[in-house]
């Protein structure tokens, strides 16, 4: 078993191999892109930051004036408040708050909320602005009832899944974007990020066992296809990573000047189909374990039979929820574009590298997701189907801490 996860770790390096012979030149095809001047003419750089930033307290709101402006009614509020961090804290100023909308349902700034308040010194002399609302503290809550409704419903499981969220986190913030920002080839560093999270955070929620092993063997070779597939198709559709403005923005950064935004995409779809694949392999290996246990006399076939039928099910529920959540998380956009393409044929809107990234994105998921079915199906009926199989620790999950 050992030699079968090492050698899906390859084949999950190898697949992809074409693409990551350079470290991040823009790929061929990617011209320059024509910025507007307010881009061009002032790049971003350090000497535009904030100089700081304060948590305040609204102590009254001074005045208050609504402002038409065409179709949107613009809030310009004066407000008094009381700085609760910082060298400032304790002291009391009142600052301009200028832009804030109602027309759909914005509320304005309250005596009693807490905000951010930045200082900059930009213009000469030190001028405060209201930066956003704090809501930190509501986050906080919110993770809190997430991670007790974990432990609650799984117990010592939840607490490992807890903790393999947290390896996919620090590994995506700690190598992942450090790595990228240092000008390697962002599809090569989601791979190598990939496999770690993979290695890690599937052992970790899933147990040290049999079971875990067959699905993280699956789910490496799948990642391995879905790593082919995505550079095939990226590169069919002729897309350069430049269907949303967050690419534009990036480009802006300094270091980030040379970014390969073809390879930040395919990096993107990589860590995406992970993040469904661990779903569907772990689900459709325990199916077949189950199958198993409650008839030891079952062979191969008749296992993979029973199980693919299972998959199935998995395939058509699946597929339909990565579709929605990655257009869930576009909903704005495809709203700018329906409106703001109403003079332009459909065609031409769905011929948009938005709308292409978002089909390419969604279609080598669900190509991934159909994929794993069988080979995760083939794997465990092959492994399952010749060996008596009995309930024990190693088997449970339950032990997690102890290998086999």
């Amino acid at each position: 078993m050992k030699k079968l996860i090492l050698s899906a770790a390859f084949a999950l390096i190898f697949l992809a191999s074409p693409a990551l012979a350079q470290d991040a030149p823009a790929p061929a095809g990617q011209a320059p892109v024509d910025l507007p001047s307010e881009f061009t003419e002032t790049p971003m750089t350090d000497t535009v930051a904030p100089d700081q930033f304060y948590r305040a307290v609204i102590l009254e709101v001074k005045s208050q004036e609504d402002v038409e402006t065409g179709m949107s009614t613009i809030t310009t509020q004066v407000l008094r408040l009381r700085f609760t961090t910082g060298d400032l804290k304790d002291q009391e100023k009142e600052i301009p708050n200028d832009g804030v909308f109602t027309i759909n349902g914005g509320e304005p700034l309250e005596a009693g909320q807490q905000i951010l308040v930045y200082k900059t010194a930009a213009s000469g002399q030190e001028e405060f602005y209201v930066a956003d609302t704090y809501r930190l503290p509501s986050l906080l809550v919110i993770i809190g009832a997430f991670i007790l409704l974990a432990i609650a419903l799984s117990r010592w499981k939840g607490v490992m899944s807890i903790l393999g969220l947290a390896v996919s986190i620090l590994v995506i913030a700690k190598l992942i974007v450090p790595m990228i920002i240092d000008g390697k080839n962002p599809l090569l560093v989601s791979l190598l990020g990939a496999l770690i999270i993979a290695l890690v955070s599937i052992y970790l929620s899933h147990g040290f066992n049999r079971r875990t092993s067959i699905a993280l063997v699956s789910t490496l070779f799948t990642l391995g296809i879905a790593a082919g597939l995505s550079i095939i198709f990226v590169k069919a559709s002729h897309l350069f990573g430049m269907g949303s403005e967050e690419a534009f923005y990036v480009q802006q950064l300094g270091v980030l000047q040379d970014l390969n935004l073809q390879g930040l995409l395919l990096g993107g779809i990589i860590l995406g189909a992970l993040g469904v694949l661990d779903d569907i392999t772990t689900a459709q290996t325990a199916a077949i374990y189950e199958i198993k246990r409650a008839n030891p006399a079952l062979d191969y076939r008749e296992l993979y039979t029973r199980g693919i039928r299972v998959g199935r099910e998995h395939i058509s529920s699946l597929v339909n929820t990565l579709f929605l959540a990655y257009a869930g998380a576009s909903l704005p956009l495809f709203l700018f574009f329906t409106v703001g393409g109403a003079n332009q044929p459909i065609w031409v809107t769905l011929n948009s590298e938005f709308i292409a990234e978002e089909v390419v994105r969604t279609l080598v998921g669900s190509i991934a997701l159909m994929l794993a079915v069988p080979i995760t199906t083939f794997l465990a009926s092959y492994y399952f189907g010749s060996r008596p199989v009995e309930e024990s620790p190693e088997d449970s999950g339950e032990h997690v801490g102890h290998s086999h």
